[in-house]
């Protein structure tokens, strides 16, 4: 096992002694969320991943080498595909005012791309990848299943439900060569734990 390899062990380790229920989505999976919630839902979505997009298109000014331009590109798509979900529940997400513990998460992530190192966003994005793309399947899951909702309109969330193989590779390059040049692997494991921990509460945050 090499470094890289190790640093992820740890971190997946931390975020997996950190798992608590998701009551948002196991309330939309019981169909007890209101279309009112889905609406802010889809409103504070379009804050975050909009902050998201700039966060790494920042870290990929700063890490051209690194694969954030790509991950940049992918919200770009995302927001574009969340439009359709807000459409679905009726609501123009521009005019949702963000609440500020939703927001904590993309503050985080913009705080990192500014200021952290490439292993800091490199194993974020491996650690977490797995179990955020298992929660936005479980929401796409749960609007079709209960909420009668086309293909079209959860699309925003089963394009996030899959992170590309080649994307996690280069991320995983990323982090094996930013741990060789001197990055600190304390460091970027307390991040990847805090960007699990700020995703979980954007999701208690609709409760």
């Amino acid at each position: 096992m090499n470094h890289a390899d190790q640093v992820l062990a740890v971190a997946g380790s931390a975020i997996a002694a950190q798992h608590r229920p998701n009551v948002f989505v196991e309330r939309l999976e019981a169909g007890e969320v209101s279309l009112a919630s889905l609406g802010r839902l889809a409103g504070e979505l379009y804050h975050l991943v909009r902050s998201d997009q700039r966060s790494f298109a920042l870290a990929a000014a700063r890490f051209p080498d690194a694969p954030f331009l790509v991950l940049a590109a992918g919200e770009a798509e995302a927001l574009g595909l969340l439009l359709d979900f807000a459409a679905a529940v009726g609501v123009t997400p521009q005019d949702c005012e963000p609440h500020p513990l939703a927001q904590a998460y993309p503050a985080y992530l913009a705080q990192t791309a500014a200021y952290g190192s490439r292993s800091d966003l490199a194993l974020a994005l491996l650690a977490n990848a797995p179990g955020s793309g298992a929660v936005y399947r479980r929401v796409a899951d749960a609007l079709q299943s209960r909420y009668a909702m086309a293909d079209r309109a959860v699309a925003h969330f089963r394009f996030l439900a899959d992170t590309p193989g080649e994307l996690l590779d280069d991320a995983k390059a990323t982090l094996t060569a930013g741990l060789a040049a001197g990055d600190e692997h304390r460091v970027a494991v307390r991040t990847a734990l805090m960007v699990h921990d700020y995703e979980h509460l954007f999701w208690d945050s609709l409760t």
